[in-house]
């Protein structure tokens, strides 16, 4: 029996802010997630949101692209400030 190989670094995370009226242009990107837009504020908030995203992922010794949606979803949840 075969095991499959999977290619790592294929996913990726996105953050869109729509709440940005002063007209400055917020991007923030990495290797696996790019953040466009948003107030300072909720800028600010996606990025702490990713980063701890990624940094519990290092924790459970998971990728990104080996998450189920659910359990991404439930990590992402637990990661954003309150």
């Amino acid at each position: 029996m075969t095991k499959k190989k999977t290619k790592r670094g294929s996913g990726a995370l996105l953050g869109l802010g729509l709440d940005n009226e002063d007209g400055h242009r917020r991007i923030t990107t990495g290797k696996q997630f790019a953040i466009y837009g948003g107030s300072a504020e909720t800028h600010e908030r996606m990025t702490e949101t990713i980063v701890k995203t990624f940094e519990e992922l290092k924790q459970r010794g998971k990728h990104l692209d080996e998450v189920r949606p659910v359990e991404l979803a439930d990590i992402i949840k637990n990661s954003s400030p309150r």
